[in-house]
């Protein structure tokens, strides 16, 4: 039985999709991204919010919508073997993904903000809980045997997501505070940075990284 494909909708721009966009390149399905127009296109979308994957049948149907990026990333994860079967195993990948989510909800707190009180409140948590993060997850690399990944010895759902964490922060948010890559940056470790590359050089996701611009190199200059 021939894989589904699939449509992503989002914004033309690094954000709430790019694991998404690893994800679907990493399980080589046929897929293609569309950019709704904006606001006018938000009545039609599931919670009027993007992204959404829709997933079309063989005759091309719609079969499947979704939407929330960290709901489809763990849908595509799950689908394409990217995430342990084992349960309390995905639950390791599972809660560092949620860590990462954590960390953006409180830098786009910041982004949002109106006062210089609210600013500097979500400012302090997300710097702290950035630490805590860089901290846990250089030690599950340094505990999975310093090759670059978090879990096991090939491309995971945990990577991916921290990749499009990772380039987030060091390019999407740039537009809005130039300090917030230059503070990303200064608290990387030797490890973070050999995550983001060994991601990067993935063969699987070859076809996107190629054209979509080096993170890594970003980190390493």
């Amino acid at each position: 039985m021939p894989n589904p494909t699939y449509i992503l909708r989002y914004f033309p721009l690094v954000g709430l999709s790019e694991a998404c966009r690893l994800l679907l390149t990493a399980a080589n399905v046929e897929w293609t991204e569309e950019h709704p127009e904006w606001p006018q296109e938000k009545p039609n979308q599931p919670h009027g919010r993007l992204p959404v994957l829709v997933e079309k049948n063989p005759d091309g149907s719609p079969d499947f919508i979704i939407t929330e990026s960290c709901n489809i990333e763990r849908y595509l994860a799950r689908v394409y073997g990217f995430v342990p079967a084992d349960p309390k195993q995905a639950a390791r990948q599972e809660q560092i993904c949620e860590l990462m989510a954590d960390v953006f909800s409180y830098l786009s707190g910041y982004i949002r903000a109106s006062s210089d009180e609210s600013k500097q409140m979500f400012l302090g948590k997300f710097e702290a809980l950035l630490e805590t993060l860089i901290e846990v997850q250089t030690k599950l690399i340094e505990g999975n045997g310093n090759n670059g990944r978090q879990f096991g010895d090939s491309l995971s759902y945990a990577d991916m997501v921290a990749y499009g964490f990772y380039k987030k922060l060091m390019i999407a948010m740039a537009r809005f505070d130039a300090n917030v890559p230059k503070f990303v940056k200064s608290k990387l470790t030797p490890k973070i940075t050999q995550l983001i590359a060994t991601v990067e050089a993935d063969p699987l996701l070859e076809k996107h990284t190629s054209k979509a611009g080096s993170l890594a190199a970003a980190v390493s200059v």
